[in-house]
């Protein structure tokens, strides 16, 4: 039997050397449909700044589904993969969040304000089932309650199927789901580099310019050299142990910029804004598909 293609498209572009093309979008079912047909590699929903609604989310996911492509493609996998940011980490580490989210089928989760080896770890153990301590890869330990009907069925395989490759990349190569931290404030750079020593399992650190400008005093001001100097520091930091550093706020103005400096996880301005999309794919050669209207 042949191997199954890969279902993440974003993991897909990653693994291949590629640099992925993402957007954040609010969770709702007109975005989903719109950006169903739009040439990204992915989209995530934005349930941090936006209300956390299970319900949305979930017809936001089936609403990306769009059957031309299924028939054309061969895949019931949608052509723009779907990852969603939940709310902030805090105390309580929102491992329910995740779950919750995983158990309807998205493909990642982004977790925001990630700034210790101990969130982190929660980040990639809270998308992992439990297994067996003598089985590969044991560490982070997995705390994923078991429920994946819904999952299983919105990837289109069998609950036996899924097991397998419900699990984080690159950590495990068979992985589908994609653990992406966001590094936003001092305290966070200084424990990256622990964080990626000890912590395998994390596809992606993407920065938070916008909190981490409020941290270093400059409020927005990404120009600011404060600014600046963090960012190329969480970027050299990925780069010494290899994880893609994803950059926020990618436009046509400072797309070539960002490629050139090495950046590997792209988030392309808001979704109206297809000058800064159309800069992306040029730079990342992400072949279009059908815009949408």
């Amino acid at each position: 039997m042949a191997a199954m293609p890969r279902l993440n498209t974003v993991i897909r572009a990653l693994e291949n050397g590629g640099i992925p093309v993402t957007v954040f979008a609010p969770p709702t079912v007109e975005s989903a449909v719109a950006l169903s047909v739009a040439p990204y590699d992915g989209i995530i929903f934005e349930a941090e700044h936006n209300a956390y609604d299970i319900k949305d989310l979930r017809d936001c996911l089936q609403y990306m589904l769009n059957r031309r492509q299924i028939v054309e493609q061969g895949t019931l996998s949608p052509a723009v993969t779907p990852i969603i940011r939940i709310p902030p980490n805090g105390a309580e580490m929102n491992q329910w969040c995740a779950k919750q989210v995983l158990d309807i089928g998205a493909y990642g989760v982004v977790w925001p304000h990630i700034s210790t080896a101990e969130e982190a770890y929660n980040a990639v153990a809270a998308c992992r089932y439990p297994r067996r301590k003598t089985g590969d890869a044991y560490e982070p330990q997995g705390q994923r309650g078991d429920s994946p009907a819904a999952a299983a069925r919105y990837w289109g395989v069998t609950p036996q199927e899924y097991y397998p490759r419900a699990d984080v990349w690159p950590l495990n190569p068979l992985g589908e789901i994609l653990v992406v931290i966001m590094c936003e404030d001092i305290r966070a750079i200084d424990n990256l580099p622990q964080i990626l020593r000890e912590v395998p399992g994390i596809g992606v650190v993407l920065i938070g310019e916008g909190d981490l400008s409020q941290n270093l005093g400059c409020p927005r001001q990404y120009d600011h050299p404060a600014v600046v100097e963090a960012m190329t520091a969480i970027r050299r930091i990925c780069d010494e142990h290899n994880v893609a550093c994803g950059h926020p706020h990618v436009d046509a103005v400072n797309a070539q910029k960002v490629v050139d400096e090495g950046y590997r996880f792209l988030v392309a301005a808001p979704v109206r804004s297809y000058p800064g999309l159309d800069a992306c794919r040029k730079l990342t050669r992400k072949t279009p598909s059908e815009t949408p209207r």
